[in-house]
């Protein structure tokens, strides 16, 4: 069946992606900004501020309902071929929301994320043995569930998402195999993305909350292991792209699991919670955190004209250079514990 879409989209890439892009923006403001104005948004999910949160007021949880409808329709509209990537976003978004006003039991969520990543790779299987599939699938897993660890800052999960798949969306149509379908889809995501920094960059109207949170980490794992089916980039890139949200959380969850704790219960250990505890303040935690996903961005895109040697230098090098921001953050977090022990 013919779609009307597809020949302008196959004839001018790069203006449809940034018409979709404009078009998701404004239509997920306008969504957030119905339910602000209707009262809606608190009756959906509101978060309550505790001991350990970086918020002292009740906000409420629904930067999903903007980012999520926005982007799976415009994917099933523009981007047919990612309809069951599409699909199952929006059913963990569903699962999510239960979760976000009610509550669910760990394994219940995990459950989901799991099964949502494996009917994505059996229906789409890569041509590698079983165990290269599977060690996929579970990064795929773990970038669903780091997402929500990261949505804990004003501005932070939403520019990640913005500069993530505007990352996926350039590399799409400008690498040596063209994936425009997954190109329009990253960029629809992109915008709905910045439609969603409207209010919740500091200080924040709104949160994301796992309605949005879950539907995104799920959707930077599918279109990264989409790009590396249909050969638009390797299996690295994604990684690349998303280094700062995959490094912070990684090293805290490792630290929790050292310690014998609960690495799913709320806590403010992170990389960027730090950031904010010592005075750095939300507005500029984000906008550190910008330059460096940026940066990472930039880097990805233009290691994919490397040779392979070279681009696994680009990831060393990269690597490197998130490791020390971690060592900086650390070292001022020590000095700052050490301060508060003298004046006690």
């Amino acid at each position: 069946m013919t779609r009307p879409l597809l020949p302008f989209i196959a004839n001018s890439p790069w203006t449809a992606a940034l018409a979709v892009a404009l078009v998701s923006l404004v239509v997920c403001a306008l969504i957030l900004l119905m339910l602000l104005r209707t009262g809606l948004a608190w009756r959906f999910a509101t978060d309550i501020p505790n001991d350990r949160s970086l918020h002292t007021r009740p906000t409420p949880r629904v930067g999903g309902w903007g980012i999520v409808p926005v982007g799976a329709i415009a994917m099933l509209v523009a981007a047919p071929s990612l309809w069951l990537a599409a699909m199952l976003a929006a059913l963990l978004a569903a699962v999510s929301q239960i979760d976000d006003r009610r509550g669910l039991p760990a394994r219940a969520r995990f459950g989901a994320h799991l099964a949502a990543v494996v009917l994505l790779i059996a229906l789409n299987p890569a041509p590698v043995p079983w165990w290269a599939l599977a060690a996929v699938g579970f990064l795929m897993v773990w970038l669903v569930n780091l997402y929500n660890f990261m949505d804990g800052s004003d501005g932070l999960a939403g520019g990640m998402a913005l500069f993530g798949f505007g990352g996926y969306a350039v590399a799409a149509f400008s690498g040596a195999v063209t994936a425009i379908e997954l190109g329009i889809a990253s960029a629809a995501l992109a915008g709905a993305a910045a439609g969603f920094l409207l209010f919740n960059f500091h200080p924040a109207k709104i949160f994301l909350g796992d309605s949005g949170s879950i539907p995104l980490g799920f959707l930077a794992g599918a279109l990264g292991y989409w790009g590396w089916l249909k050969g638009a980039w390797p299996i690295w890139f994604p990684a690349l792209v998303f280094a700062p949200f995959i490094g912070d959380a990684s090293v805290t969850l490792l630290r929790r699991l050292a310690r014998g704790e609960k690495f799913w219960q709320a806590h403010r250990e992170h990389y960027y919670q730090r950031m904010v505890r010592l005075g750095v303040g939300h507005a500029r935690t984000a906008l550190v955190w910008y330059a460096l996903m940026l940066a990472g961005v930039v880097l990805a895109n233009v290691a994919l004209t490397f040779a392979p040697a070279g681009q696994w230098l680009a990831m060393a090098v990269w690597a490197a250079v998130i490791v020390a921001a971690g060592v900086a953050v650390d070292t001022f977090w020590r000095c700052h514990r050490a301060l508060l022990s003298e004046q006690v």
